[in-house]
């Protein structure tokens, strides 16, 4: 049985102060939910008071990015020991916003999930096509580049620890939602290209999320779909009430 998993991803939002403040908010509300994983992205600033606010809740906490290398002369990065030495359990890789203004690879983003499975955290891998992909019908082939390129050199055992998240990033931050039905869809493609690449037990054990646009008013028939399991909430998780209602929406 996959697990569902609700996770927020902040961006570049919310001091350290502003992200413990909701921390202590949402884990009330939350208390006591585990049939739903729930998670929260924040900035590297905010990550170790973030892993204290919600340390003995049912919160885990995720960074929104890391560098494939233990240590060493990369100025301005990251390393995947520094975040598992302060508790953080996730960290979010390949979204849309790093492929576009950070040019980030295929390939490089392949570096991150195994450099964070090798240090014992969980990526949440984001794949998804552009307004002109989907127009063109280039969705699913784009999902399949992404999806072989980030999991490239992945045994089985590894890949079930993968999170996978779809974004169609003609949805992310636009109000635009793709249907259930056509989110659906897409979630049956991937899941399909993951049986063809680790086997259909693999591939039912493996966690995909959507994540375009979810919100409280959609996202309760989001979930309904069969291979939906979870999103990655981007503008709603800013806010306590909003992402725990998401969570509520899971159960």
């Amino acid at each position: 049985m996959r697990k569902t998993i609700i996770a927020g991803n902040w961006k570049m939002n919310k001091t350290n102060k502003e992200a413990v403040e909701m921390l202590t908010e949402l884990k009330e509300i939350v208390a006591g939910i585990d049939s739903v994983g729930i998670v929260i992205g924040a900035p590297f600033t905010a990550l170790s008071d973030a892993v204290k606010a919600v340390a003995g809740s049912n919160i885990k906490i995720a960074a929104e990015n890391v560098y494939p290398k233990e240590s060493g002369a990369y100025t301005g990065e990251v390393s995947p020991v520094m975040l598992k030495e302060i508790g953080v359990e996730y960290v979010i890789l390949g979204h849309s916003e790093r492929r576009e203004y950070f040019n980030e690879t295929n390939e490089f983003i392949n570096e991150k999930v195994k450099c964070v499975l090798a240090h014992g955290m969980t990526p949440i891998l984001c794949i998804g096509e552009k307004l002109e992909d989907r127009e063109a019908g280039r969705t699913n082939n784009v999902n399949k580049t992404q999806l072989r390129g980030g999991l490239a050199g992945l045994t089985a055992e590894e890949a079930k620890k993968v999170v996978i998240a779809y974004e169609p990033v003609w949805a992310i931050g636009t109000g635009k939602t793709a249907t259930p039905e056509i989110a659906e869809e897409t979630h049956k493609a991937i899941r399909t290209e993951l049986a063809d690449m680790f086997g259909e037990e693999v591939a039912n054990e493996i966690t995909v999320q959507y994540g375009g646009s979810m919100k409280p008013s959609n996202a309760k028939e989001l979930l309904a779909q069969a291979d939906i399991d979870g999103g990655l909430i981007g503008g709603a998780s800013l806010a306590a009430k909003d992402f725990s209602e998401i969570v509520k929406a899971a159960l």
